[in-house]
């Protein structure tokens, strides 16, 4: 088993583990399924103006995060616009709600995301998507602890390489705890339908 292949291991069981943990810990339905999961965690990047921002400046908001990448030509911005369309839903039919979700796209390929290039893509999706960048071991960190894997991919030379990443939303509460893994597989009617569930 190569490096790359025990790291996507190795974080694949972490994602797992704590789905387990969250399971177990309370069986009710009203119960957020990640509650008590080991993901997220206090973390400081830059963000798509150049600035280094705090995990700490979204406390008290309700946290959507997404991790991916600007040069993904494919499941990235179908993700990304299947949110922006889930917020502008929310912000006609529950303005109160989508008032309290901060919507957050952390890039897992910091050597080309860029803040100029961060700021191009977010607010093609939506004003409020806020895109982080760092460098690579800040990255890596922040990946890890949300259960994120991402490696580069084929043999595109230095510019023109994908990356090979989880598909995942994480919705984080006002305390940074982990509420729930969002459908976004499933459009921007499931991912509205699941923030209007657990956003108080």
């Amino acid at each position: 088993m190569d490096q790359t292949t025990k790291s996507r291991f190795s974080l694949l069981l972490s994602l797992l583990a704590a789905l387990a943990l969250c399971a177990c810990s309370d069986a009710r339905s009203d119960s957020p399924p990640l509650e008590g999961a080991r993901l997220g965690g206090p973390f400081t990047l830059t963000n798509q103006d150049g600035r280094q921002v705090s995990s700490k400046v979204w406390e008290g908001q309700y946290r959507l995060v997404y991790f991916g990448f600007t040069y993904c030509p494919d499941v990235c911005p179908v993700d990304l616009q299947s949110i922006g369309q889930a917020l502008r839903q929310l912000e006609k039919s529950d303005p109160e709600i989508a008032a309290k979700v901060q919507p957050i796209f952390i890039t897992v390929d910091p050597e080309r995301d860029n803040p100029a290039v961060l700021k191009e893509y977010v607010k093609a999706f939506h004003p409020r998507l806020i895109g982080l960048t760092g460098t690579p071991e800040q990255i890596a960190s922040v990946a890890k602890a949300h259960g994120v894997y991402s490696a580069k991919a084929g043999d595109g030379g230095a510019k023109h390489y994908l990356v090979d990443h989880s598909r995942i939303v994480l919705l984080f509460g006002p305390k940074g705890e982990p509420i729930v893994i969002v459908p976004h597989e499933k459009g921007a009617e499931a991912i509205a339908s699941e923030l209007e569930r657990w956003v108080a």
